[in-house]
This record gives C-alpha cells, structure tokens and sequence, in this order.
C-alpha cells in the first residue's frame, strides 16, 4: 500500500536523524566501526593510570566517538560513570577548562551536626564551586581523587588543538602526570586534529608512558558500509550492492559523505514510494549533495581550477589527487596520481607532465588546495581540506572527466 504525503514526509524527517551530515553522530545505536579505538579507549579506562589522545585528520568521525563512547563502557558493580566532556576553544585556559569540566559535576559533602548524636549532614554541590578559581594540576588531582572514589570518571577533551595557548596545554601534561604518577582511578581523553601526539599536546617528558596514542585514520570501506546498512535498517529500507558501493567510493573514507549521499538517496527512494535504494538514488544524491556543498569548497574549487586556457589539464590533475591511494592521514604521492590521471586522459602520463600542477595546487594563487610535506623527491601532498576530496570526485562524476569505469577502479 502506497504511503501518504504526510507519511512521506515524516519518514523523510527521520532519515535526517538517521543519516546526520552537519553534526556528529549522538546516539549509540547508530554509531558505525571504529571498535578498535573504542576498544582502545575502554582498555585505557580500566587501566588505572593511564589515559588516551585520539587523533587524525578533520572530518574522520573523532567527536563523534567521543559522543559515544562514554555508552559504551560497562559499569563494574554498583559504580556510575561520570563523563563530562568538554569542548575546547581557542581562548581556553586551564582554569577555564577545568570549570567547565567540574561544571558538569557534583560533590556530596558531610557536615557534622550538633546534638546528642554524632551524625553528618549531606549536602549535594557542583564541584567548580567546591574548587574555586584557584585551580592548578594538584588540586584537579585531589578533587578527582574524591570523585573517583565512588564513580569511574571520564574526563573528555574535544577539539583539543583549538587550543592556542602553550602554557594550557603545559599544565594539562602536568595534570596527566600527577594522575599518573599517583594512580587516581579518573582517566582524561583528548581529542583532536593532529597527526602525532606532540602535535596535539606541548612536549612533556615524563607523560609518554601515560598515553596510550590511538590514530584515527580514515573508515575503511566495511565501516562506511556499516553506516549505510545501520541507517537503512532504522528506516525499514534496504540499500542494493551497487548503490551500497557506489557511496563508499564516493565518500572517500569521510563519513560525513556517506551520512550525506545517504539521506539524498534514501530521500528519493522514499518519494518513489520505495523501499531499496538503488544506484539510480544515488545518481540523485549526488546531485543533490553537490548543489548542498558550502561556497568556501565550490569557490576554492573554482580557483584551483581555472585557467583561460582549453588544453589545460588542472581540473584532470586534481581529480587524480583525489583518486590517487593515500595513507591513513590522506598522504599520497606523485607516483599514485599517475595512474588515475593516465586512465583520465586516455594516455600515458610521467610525474613531470604534472609535477609543477601539484607545485600550483600548494601556492596562494591556488587556494592552496594541498599541503605538501618530505624532502626533494620525496614530496608527499594531500587536500589542505579533507572534505574538498569527495567534492572533487563528485564533480568530475558530475562534468563526465570521471567515467563510472576510472571511478570503480581508483574509489576503492
């Protein structure tokens, strides 16, 4: 039986709930993959003493597992987690950081009564009053030493590299070592854009025992695929194999496209009075996504791309960057964008044939489009921004330069 307008139309609704673009995953049930860094953060909270740094490129999913994992954790006994998370700001400071973390937070404390008993009288109070403004490493390692005593305590710091001040983050590795050093049962998670942990955090010599480093690369292709298969499920709907495929081609490792072309798709199979989704959906999606990317990325696009004149090739070059095979932080070489732009052209390309197109792409006349990093034949380069990869493939899907036949052999 045919589903009404209205019907259409909440259903439609609840696919943006499932399928979630703009803002990170929230609920656990609809969290895809990463059970290796879950693992690893779980590991690390049973672990007296130690605490964790998550890290990667932007757009890889990390504050969507720090929305998750504090779900995810079994309690021991009667125990309750306290988790607060915070996230961080350029202008932060230590003091500022902890009051919002002890914000999120409540002591019980016991004052004796007058009278023929001795007996106490409890008071429930917010932590951040209880520690005032003077706030340094050993007293968050006091306050946490209460705290944990009868809770297991998760302490989260999101977008952890917003933080400019080098002092802030020199106290912060102190706090790590005096939990350390002393065994509080409270554990402190950072997370944040970088490709090593003294990139996130300032240098300090004694804390590296105390970290365990958990990298966040890029979702393999079973993890965008889990996305897809979780989110058509909540919707009673199916996704065939090519579809299914196509959107993990497409999507580049970044979850943020498969959130993306999924709720397009799912949409127009929902407004055909469907309940599969097919690679014809998907042709719509992207469409759709396309005319949904924000002006910075289509106009940095534009930019790297223009030329007056019609032989040249900067579109082709950085359509093979964003095909060519890239490590876990979106690194590749020259070497690797070869292939992809040979199978373009319909013709046999060397590295310098474009070597100096990749030179443009990292210059201000080019919007630098990508970072360039390593010693002289041995550069590496990958997209400044990594949501502009998937905007690229899209578009030489959408302008024909990218044939469904370059796509299936360089997407994976």
């Amino acid at each position: 039986m045919a589903n009404t307008p209205d019907q259409k139309f909440q259903k439609s609704t609840e696919a943006a709930r499932v399928f979630s673009p703009a803002t990170p995953v929230s609920e656990s049930d609809l969290f895809a993959g990463r059970m290796m860094q879950l693992r690893k953060i779980i590991d690390t909270i049973v672990q007296r003493g130690q605490h964790a740094v998550v890290f990667g490129e932007r757009g890889v999913g990390k504050t969507s597992l720090a929305n998750v994992v504090s779900s995810r954790i079994a309690m021991p006994g009667s125990r309750k987690l306290l988790a607060p998370k915070v996230n961080c700001e350029s202008a932060d400071t230590f003091v500022s950081l902890w009051k919002k973390v002890f914000s999120q937070l409540d002591l019980i404390t016991r004052t004796p009564t007058i009278g023929f008993q001795y007996t106490f009288f409890e008071e429930t109070v917010r932590a951040a009053d209880v520690i005032g403004d003077n706030i340094d490493p050993d007293g968050v390692r006091r306050l946490l030493t209460i705290l944990s005593s009868t809770a297991v305590v998760l302490v989260i710091f999101d977008e952890f590299d917003r933080i400019e001040s080098q002092e802030t983050k020199r106290a912060l590795a102190d706090t790590v070592k005096a939990l350390s050093d002393n065994a509080v049962d409270a554990t402190i998670l950072m997370v944040g854009v970088a490709e090593s942990v003294s990139d996130l955090i300032a240098e300090h010599e004694s804390i590296e025992r105390a970290l365990i480093q958990i990298p966040m690369p890029r979702m393999s292709p079973d993890e965008l695929g889990e996305i897809l298969d979780k989110g058509s499920a909540r919707l009673k709907m199916k996704i065939n194999l090519d579809a299914r495929s196509r959107i993990i081609r497409l999507s580049r490792g970044l979850p943020h496209y498969a959130h993306s072309m999924g709720l397009h798709a799912t949409r127009s199979t929902i407004g055909d009075d469907r309940d599969t989704i097919t690679k014809a959906d998907v042709d719509f999606a992207l469409s759709s996504a396309l005319g949904e990317i924000n002006f910075s990325l289509r106009s940095d696009y534009d930019k790297a791309t223009f030329s007056p004149s019609k032989e040249t090739i900067y579109a082709h070059v950085l359509m093979a960057c964003a095909l060519a095979p890239a490590g876990d932080f979106g690194y590749f070489t020259p070497a690797a964008v070869r292939d992809p732009l040979s199978a373009m052209r319909g013709k046999t390309y060397r590295i310098p044939g474009f070597a100096k197109h990749l030179t443009s792409f990292t210059t201000p006349e080019r919007g630098r489009m990508l970072q360039k990093e390593g010693a002289r034949r041995r550069f590496r380069y990958r997209f400044s921004n990594p949501l502009m990869q998937p905007f690229v493939v899209m578009k030489g899907l959408a302008s024909g330069i990218i044939t469904e036949e370059v796509l299936k052999q360089f997407g994976s």
